[in-house]
């Protein structure tokens, strides 16, 4: 039982990065690199044209949340769905409407997850693991075979919501495809080393985040998965029948 304990402990700590989004910041550098765009790389274009976009922020949202967490190699799992909303008067809600597997799991993973998400929110913790300036330098390197330009991401620095690892954007629009990384910061004495992966597209012109899934050792109980999720109602209060998921990688 001291296994299980820990293991779900450790997975609460990981899983805590589904609560950032992305933001943006440092205009005042990408002013003075427009300035010298003639003298860049297309690759650093590209970069500067995704940090400097401020468009199409994700302001409100209702969507499903579908959660699933596997541990100690099979032996426990679980899995969640909750309805969750975003707006700039209530906050982040969420709702649980059906759960089933390891009860641990469920009470200290998956709602430990939605709890993480809507104390961030409303401790204002998003910026502090947002796509900015402030918190990463960015190297840009090759396009890959998919047409995707990789950008290597460096924090700057130990912060349990940042990662060390590499973005995925399109070459031709500078949008935001995928993001992942290891955690610079053990969440937790129980959590070894963490691998997130989160997959993003477009609703109605707005960047969305689609899917996250995470990986991570655990002392005593060896390689954990959680994985969540996300299907939409309404994006800023448009709902998404009218304006159906884009991937970014189309």
């Amino acid at each position: 039982m001291k296994v299980q304990h820990s293991c779900a402990l450790g997975l609460v700590g990981f899983v805590g990065l589904v609560a950032v989004v992305h933001g943006q910041d440092g205009q005042g550098t990408l002013a003075s690199r427009a300035a010298a765009a003639v003298t860049l790389s297309p690759g650093q274009r590209t970069l500067d044209r995704f940090l400097a976009d401020t468009d199409g922020r994700l302001v409100s949202y209702r969507a499903m949340r579908y959660l699933t967490v596997v541990a100690r190699g099979g032996k426990m799992t679980a899995s969640l769905t909750a309805r969750t909303s975003l707006d700039a008067d209530s906050g982040f809600k969420y709702e649980v409407l059906n759960e089933s597997g390891s009860g641990m799991l469920r009470s200290r993973v998956l709602h430990g997850v939605l709890e993480a998400e809507s104390d961030a929110k409303r401790r204002e913790r998003g910026e502090h693991g947002a796509l900015t300036l402030a918190n990463y330098s960015f190297a840009p390197g090759d396009v890959n075979d998919a047409g995707l330009l990789r950008v290597a991401i460096h924090p700057r620095r130990k912060d349990s919501l940042l990662l060390e690892g590499s973005i995925l954007l399109t070459n031709d629009d500078a949008d935001l495809v995928q993001m992942e990384g290891l955690l610079v910061k053990r969440p937790s004495f129980w959590t070894r080393k963490v691998q997130i992966v989160r997959t993003y597209g477009r609703i109605g012109g707005v960047r969305v985040p689609l899917t996250t899934g995470s990986t991570a050792d655990i002392l005593f109980a060896g390689q954990s998965t959680f994985s969540m999720r996300y299907e939409y109602q309404s994006i800023n209060d448009v709902s998404i029948e009218a304006s159906p998921v884009v991937s970014s990688s189309r």
